[in-house]
């Protein structure tokens, strides 16, 4: 397939996992991955420092319990020492293979990024999508909002019954 027939844009909305990044990833193999977080661009020379894949069991705020699985990619924003550019789409997929030899990678858990400079703390993120451009591949990513999870879920459900779809229905009556 040739590049002009590939997508220039893929988006998550803060909503990807391991295997849907990889796998929107996979036709871009041998371009440069830049990583555009917090309103800046990742300077070449990145360093991914850590993977690591959980497991978590929470209780929210108004008593309801949640399990979901997750990988974190740690990412620190560091000026490259020697000759070169950003790191390859390929280089990023194989440090990927590589960690999943020997860590238990679930390829449908919540991706999750932790990133920034060595004299800053490291900020959390949600990928919100993926932009091809001039031969490379800009990853955006989108800083984790906290939310009361009760609240969330109760103006979800206050949506979709009174979205469009629901028109007619009394569900929105106070």
């Amino acid at each position: 397939m040739n590049d002009d027939a590939r997508p220039l844009e893929t988006e998550f909305h803060g909503d990807a996992s391991l295997g849907a990044l990889l796998a929107a990833l996979e036709p871009h193999v041998g371009k440069e991955l830049l990583i555009d977080y917090g309103g800046r661009m990742i300077r070449p020379g990145y360093h991914i420092t850590e993977i690591k894949a959980g497991s978590f069991v929470t209780l929210d705020c108004g008593g309801n319990p949640d399990a979901w699985q997750e990988t974190i990619l740690q990412i620190e924003d560091i000026a490259q020492e020697a000759e070169g550019g950003y790191l390859s789409v390929d280089k990023f997929r194989a440090i990927l293979d590589q960690v999943a030899q020997r860590v238990e990678l679930d390829a449908g858990a919540r991706l999750t990024f932790e990133v920034g400079p060595p004299a800053a703390a490291m900020q959390i993120f949600d990928v919100d999508g993926l932009r091809m451009e001039a031969g490379r591949v800009i990853l955006r990513l989108v800083a984790r909002s906290a939310i009361c999870k009760p609240r969330h879920r109760v103006r979800q459900e206050a949506a979709t019954c009174c979205g469009p779809k629901s028109a007619g229905k009394d569900c929105c009556a106070a």
